[in-house]
């Protein structure tokens, strides 16, 4: 069953349902413009009075759209989105990495003040956070924003000219970006993200960052770019207020349960009396709290889930996506991998390993787009390209343990 990871919709109130985060972008290459095609010249024309009547300033007009030329790639790839179907140790396994669990705790320690305080006021377990500022933007490093994602405008101006469906919607988002720059909250050079305009540490589109958005460092501005602080308070503030996060309580366990999975939500120390006990032997922190228990696949992991791990969930609406990041967090905070291994999985391969793959698909003609241990669309199309020529199957584009003893053994 197709996994609802692999999104194709731009809506995420709009990114936070989509999760058009780095994970999907690593791999787009930046758009080489072309003159402006007949007609734009018009359309542009007739959209300024529309602006200028929301709010958007002559100068902001002028310094964003005044000699844009669209950018037509976006609708190549809004029809050619790259699909891989991933079992869940195989999705958790690409997010849950070496490398964004060693860069995770490099981000940590940088930010090791900003993350006290953020649980300080709004109780949101900092390993939660980073887990998604690391999938979402690989923790804001400016190599993703400059390599890997393309200037915002260009892609929403081509939107909102052309796309037939839902061109209501990318003309507010357009205007939405242009009030960003209004208010000096970003440069259009900063703007860069998803073709769809998802943008910033945490991958928002324009109309989140200005409904969601808060100005947690207090310099006056919501700050997409740069200080990572107004990004992560506003997630913080935005799994408190839409998630119900609950202080002070763990996402859940991995446990281990006795006869089959049963349903509804008890307190943990209902579900000890039941027999369930924590796979690593330890106690329930916190006996009066409520969970739910989850079987993702028959003979994988359980696992006790509490509301914070629901809270993740309205972030993106996807199971794999939540347990991805949670999982995440607690891998950057020093817990051990999961204890009861997935059916017919592998073991997550190290970032040196990762770097040797992409190495040696890149020698065998297979472009991965870097050789840095992240693994992006580029390095999983290489991938399946080159199981697709070896015959190798599934052709489903993880590069894991078996990929890379083929790849060793070379050919």
């Amino acid at each position: 069953m197709k996994q609802p990871d692999s999104r194709n919709s731009p809506s995420r109130r709009t990114v936070l349902q989509t999760g058009l985060g780095v994970t999907a972008l690593l791999a787009t290459p930046l758009a080489g413009f072309a003159a402006a095609p007949p007609g734009f010249d018009a359309w542009r024309d007739h959209f300024r009075a529309r602006a200028l009547a929301k709010g958007i300033s002559e100068a902001t007009w002028n310094r964003v759209m005044g000699h844009l030329e669209p950018d037509m790639s976006v609708f190549k790839q809004m029809q050619k989105q790259p699909e891989f179907h991933e079992e869940i140790w195989q999705y958790i396994n690409r997010r849950v990495s070496d490398w964004r669990i060693i860069n995770g705790r490099a981000a940590l320690k940088k930010n090791e003040a900003l993350f006290a305080r953020i649980e300080q006021d709004f109780g949101v377990e900092r390993g939660t956070l980073l887990a998604l500022w690391g999938v979402e933007s690989a923790y804001g490093d400016p190599l993703v924003q400059q390599n890997h994602m393309t200037p915002v405008f260009p892609s929403l101006a081509a939107l909102a000219w052309k796309e037939p469906r839902r061109r209501a919607y990318w003309e507010t988002e357009l205007i939405n970006a242009l009030k960003i720059v209004d208010r000096g909250w970003g440069t259009p050079e900063q703007m860069r993200g998803s073709w769809a305009g998802a943008m910033g540490h945490t991958q928002w589109m324009p109309e989140v960052w200005l409904n969601v958005g808060m100005d947690y460092d207090g310099d006056g501005r919501v700050s997409p770019f740069g200080k990572p602080d107004d990004a992560l308070g506003s997630s913080a503030r935005f799994l408190v207020n839409r998630g119900k996060y609950h202080r002070g309580e763990h996402w859940g366990y991995e446990v281990r349960a006795p006869g089959a999975a049963a349903s509804g939500s008890r307190t943990y120390a209902a579900w000890a009396s039941a027999g369930v006990t924590r796979a690593d032997g330890q106690p329930f922190a916190q006996p009066n709290a409520s969970a739910q228990m989850w079987a993702p696949v028959e003979g994988g992991p359980v696992f006790l889930l509490g509301p914070n791990f629901y809270a993740v969930k309205s972030y993106n609406p996807s199971m794999n996506y939540a347990l991805a990041i949670c999982h995440l967090g607690d891998r950057i905070l020093g817990a051990p991998p999961f204890i009861q291994p997935f059916p017919g999985s592998e073991r997550a391969l190290t970032l040196a390993e990762v770097q040797e793959v992409q190495t040696r698909l890149t020698k065998a003609g297979f472009d991965t787009g870097g050789t840095d241990g992240r693994v992006g669309n580029d390095t999983m199309q290489a991938v399946k390209d080159y199981q697709t020529k070896m015959g190798l199957e599934p052709a489903d584009g993880y590069g894991g343990l078996k990929v890379l003893a083929r790849l060793r053994q070379g050919g």
